[in-house]
Parts: structure tokens; C-alpha cells; sequence
């Protein structure tokens, strides 16, 4: 009788997650369905303003636009936060998969080609996705502009270099870096795509922390914000498309 209760009670549980009302899209889109279909699929989601996706209201430099994505106001567990821009003609920002000692948040900067709905979707230990949402104006032109790195004569001396700080917060530590690198999106005439699509974060022991998978639309020298509850060194190991390694050591 007690394994039939359950059964009947998971039955409902899971019921109740596929009947999940999305509610109304806070900047509708008419991309929204087709990147739905794409990124999420047919698993449940709902529209949820407890993922914040914090963007300037009008994109001054299109090239470097500054995008936080918050999700800490979610219960429980987020284990994965995709991003995307809908407009852009590259339109994947990242993949995030946050271990339990990092929080659910990333800033960094993104090119925009022209104004757009932006997206960030969260998803819970239920398989719930919640999906942020907010609208940036822009003058366009931020994702077919040529790469200001590849204009300096150094940048190749320069290529993979990674500043970096930790800092202390609220009892948190609030992670900083910037790495030189072009993040050559393929848009511009007889320049192949060129960027850093792998982020991994590490604590001093080596247990893995965090996963991050960029995309061509953000910016060049990106800067990547995390937030972490362990103490001592981390670890930064980064890759591009065309296999080189670089990484660093925040202490």
C-alpha cells in the first residue's frame, strides 16, 4: 500500500510540473517559439521575474554591452542557465551549469546587433525551466563591427593573457577576470570564427566548481564575473575553437 501511495503521489508531482502554467511573455517576441522550441524543447517552463537579466535600457557601445544574469532568487538548486539574445544573427550567449558551491549568477559583456528582446533561463533540480527576461535599444552594428583587439599590433603576444582578482563579499567571493582575446564571431569578411568556448572553474583542491560554454556573441577581451561560496585559490581553465589552453590562478 505504501509503494502504491507513493507511486500515486509522484504520478501527481510530475503531472503537476507538465500541466505548469507559463503565464504571459513579458516582451514578446516573435522569435520567442522558435528559440523555445530550440533550447528548451517540450520540457516545462514558465515566465519567472525572479530571473533577472540586468542590461543597460540602450546599448551606448553595441560592441560591449554589459549583461548580469541573476537567478539566486530561485528555491533550491539551479544546475543550468542558458542565455541567448533573439535578434542577433548569432544569437547564443552562454551555458552555465553552477556546481552547488557556486551561485546562480554571471556577468560579462555581449555584442548586439540591433535591439532585442534578451533571455535567460534557468533550470531548477525539478526540471522546471524559469525564464528572465528584459529589452535593450541599440543602434546596431555591434555583431558585424571589426575586432578593435586585431587592429593593435600585439595582440598575438597578448593572446590568452588572463587578469584577475578575488574578492570577499557578504561572505561570498566574487570571482574577476578579463582575457585577451579577439572573439572572432565569423561575421566579418575573411576573419573565420575565433573564440574562447570553454570556461571551467576549479577550487585549490581540483574539484571541478562550475562549467561555462561561450558563444561568438560575446564580446572581445571578455570579462566574466562569477561568485562562489568556497575560500582559497580557484582555478580558471579556458580553451578556444582552435584548441589553445589558457588559465589562471585567482588567489
Amino acid at each position: 500500500m505504501r509503494r502504491i501511495v507513493l507511486c500515486l503521489a509522484l504520478l501527481a508531482a510530475s503531472n503537476a510540473v507538465l500541466a505548469l502554467e507559463p503565464g504571459p511573455d513579458p516582451v514578446p517576441s516573435v522569435m520567442w517559439e522558435f528559440y523555445r522550441k530550440q533550447w528548451i524543447k517540450d520540457e516545462p517552463y514558465r515566465f519567472d521575474a525572479r530571473v533577472k537579466v540586468v542590461a543597460p535600457p540602450f546599448a551606448e557601445d553595441a560592441r560591449q554591452v554589459p549583461l548580469l544574469v541573476d537567478a539566486r532568487g530561485l528555491p533550491g538548486r539551479v544546475r543550468r542557465i542558458i542565455a541567448w539574445a533573439e535578434l542577433n544573427p548569432l544569437p547564443m550567449i552562454f551555458d552555465y551549469q553552477p556546481g552547488p558551491e557556486v551561485s546562480p549568477l554571471l556577468a560579462l559583456r555581449i555584442r548586439i546587433e540591433q535591439a532585442t528582446p534578451l533571455r535567460a533561463a534557468a533550470q531548477t533540480e525539478d526540471g522546471v525551466w524559469h525564464v528572465g527576461s528584459s529589452l535593450i535599444d541599440a543602434a546596431g552594428g555591434g555583431c558585424t563591427a571589426p575586432s578593435v583587439a586585431r587592429a593593435q599590433p600585439d595582440w598575438e603576444q597578448r593572446l590568452g593573457q588572463v587578469l584577475g582578482a578575488r574578492h570577499a563579499r557578504d561572505g561570498l567571493q566574487r570571482l574577476r577576470v578579463e582575457v585577451s582575446h579577439p572573439m572572432d564571431n565569423g561575421l566579418q569578411s575573411g576573419i573565420p570564427e575565433f573564440f574562447i568556448e570553454q570556461a571551467d572553474l576549479f577550487d585549490g583542491q581540483g574539484q571541478p566548481l562550475a562549467t561555462l560554454r561561450l558563444f561568438p556573441a560575446v564580446s572581445e577581451n571578455p570579462n566574466l564575473s562569477f561568485e562562489s561560496r568556497t575560500s582559497g585559490p580557484t582555478r580558471l581553465e579556458l580553451r578556444d575553437n582552435n584548441g589553445n589552453p589558457f588559465q589562471a590562478v585567482l588567489e
